[in-house]
């Protein structure tokens, strides 16, 4: 099958629809995260739609998508440790994990214009919506120290001290 494009999948308009999943899928290929088509034979996730095989974000065409789903998802792979990326997935519910990709996502999010409450939506975050968009809004960087920990980003103080713009900006985007 061809590369995975927006105009060949389904996405959840309000989350922004094929727009902004175009604006994703491009940001994603640019800091170095491969989407592709998912197969018969891949395993069941913990989206729908959506699964890390391999390191690599695959998706369904025929299933409605949050865009901002692949950004979370990608976090996942792009804060893995490079030695185990290849190898990722399906992915295991870990609390540290979990918080860098929403963290990596965020950062993702203001590259591909995409308001918080399209990243946060109520169709995930087992209906910690509100109060994630409550954190970031308020610059409560849930996640963010870990992927600092990692050299991904940097908090104010370390930015000031290296000459490096602070979180959310990222200083790369993979681990």
């Amino acid at each position: 099958m061809s590369k995975v494009t927006a105009a060949a999948c389904r996405w959840r308009e309000e989350g922004g629809g094929e727009d902004a999943a175009a604006r994703c899928l491009a940001f994603l290929e640019e800091v170095g995260l491969e989407v592709d088509w998912i197969g018969e034979d891949d395993e069941a996730q913990l989206l729908d739609g959506l699964a890390i095989i391999g390191g690599r974000l695959l998706i369904d065409p025929g299933t409605p998508v949050w865009p901002s789903d692949l950004l979370h998802e990608g976090g996942h792979i792009a804060a893995a440790a490079p030695e185990d990326r290849a190898t990722l997935g399906p992915i295991e519910p870990d609390p540290t994990d979990e918080m860098m990709a929403i963290a990596w996502s965020f950062a993702a999010a203001r590259q591909c214009n995409l308001a918080l409450k399209q990243l946060f939506h109520s169709g995930g975050y087992r209906d910690d919506s509100a109060k994630l968009i409550q954190s970031f809004a308020t610059g409560h960087y849930i996640g963010a120290p870990m992927l600092g920990y990692y050299g991904m980003c940097a908090d104010m103080q370390t930015a000031l001290e290296q000459g490096v713009p602070s979180f959310p900006n990222m200083i790369r985007w993979l681990r």
